[in-house]
């Protein structure tokens, strides 16, 4: 007779000669069987060697020039500010104490117009590019054609360095070929408009190259603020009869409170760091006069006093701290509450 498997009902198990040549563990006369070894989690090496090294670069380099290039330079520059040095060898280093400061509020004929352009420089750009601006930002948001080609033309001018802008400023400013003493019939001999050479001029010529920039900027940023906005929020307005201004002034223009406050410390921060184009126009002489500039033609001018020129670089930096603390305190305290 042959064997014939037998299937279990209760268990729905098969049981078959092979499975029966199987002993079950535990069985007398069987060695146990040896459980996998596991490895602990806390030993292994994610990172090799060489993953190390790499890290340790990419993060040691950066932090390391910055410390070096901007921390231990700032420092420098303050206590610098306090000593008269002509910057040939260290022995020469003099401690003088406040009389840089005394003589830069006091007997510097350059030091308040400075500040004033500086001011000016500031009113100008928020009066002019900041709401031009949000007029952009707001016609873009509408998704009207072409509108990657218009964001892109307007934001050209901000990827171009200043130093090409006044150069391309001083071709439209030219006296004699400049475009605008063409279109308005001023370059012929004895009808010339100078605008860069003449002190009542060349600083409001110079603003609107600036403004033409900072307009761009501006843009980007109301934009991004806009695109942030709830749609829900216009339909809402519209639901309550509304018209479009009405919906941007009582519902839009109140959420972009953040964005607002971002433009006013860039604006503030690119008034008083602005340099490089006033330097290409005129080297910052003749009614341009700022503090940037101050600061370098007393550091690496002909006569160099780089103590002085610490000094005015100090004043330069409380009045950016006197800015920009107060906006990190809002900020950190926005993100606690939040």
């Amino acid at each position: 007779m042959s064997a014939t498997p037998t299937t279990g009902t209760g268990t729905g198990t098969t049981s078959t000669p092979e499975a029966a040549a199987v002993p079950p563990p535990g069985t007398p006369g069987t060695a146990p069987r040896k459980a996998p070894r596991r490895v602990p989690q806390g030993h292994r090496r994610l990172l090799t060697r060489r993953d190390r090294i790499t890290l340790g670069l990419m993060a040691g380099v950066p932090t390391v020039l910055h410390i070096a290039l901007v921390w231990v330079t700032a420092l420098a520059s303050v206590a610098l500010a306090f000593t008269t040095w002509d910057g040939i060898g260290f022995d020469s280093i003099k401690w003088v104490g406040l009389q840089n400061f005394r003589e830069l509020f006091t007997q510097n004929p350059q030091f308040w117009p400075a500040v004033e352009h500086n001011v000016i420089w500031f009113a100008v750009l928020i009066l002019i590019p900041t709401p031009l601006g949000l007029f952009l930002a707001v016609q873009l948001d509408k998704k009207i054609r072409f509108t990657r080609i218009y964001q892109t033309a307007f934001f050209l001018p901000v990827v171009v360095s200043f130093a090409v802008i006044g150069f391309v400023w001083q071709l439209v400013y030219n006296p004699d070929t400049g475009l605008i003493n063409s279109v308005i019939g001023a370059n012929k001999p004895g009808h010339y408009i100078d605008w860069i050479g003449d002190p009542h001029l060349n600083l409001w010529a110079v603003l609107v190259a600036a403004s033409w920039r900072h307009t761009g900027y501006l843009m980007i940023l109301y934009l991004a603020g806009l695109k942030g906005v709830d749609p829900s929020l216009r339909e809402a307005s519209a639901l309550d009869g509304a018209n479009e201004w009405q919906t941007f002034k009582n519902v839009i223009f109140p959420t972009l409170r953040s964005t607002n406050t971002i433009v006013l410390v860039v604006t503030i921060i690119e008034a008083l760091r602005a340099f490089d184009l006033v330097y290409v126009f005129n080297g910052g002489t003749q009614g341009t006069e700022l503090l940037s500039i101050l600061v370098t033609d007393n550091i690496i001018g002909e006569s160099s006093r780089i103590g002085y020129g610490s000094a005015i670089a100090v004043v330069l930096l409380l009045i950016s701290l006197a800015v920009i603390i107060p906006y990190l305190v809002s900020t950190f305290r926005k993100e606690r509450r939040s």
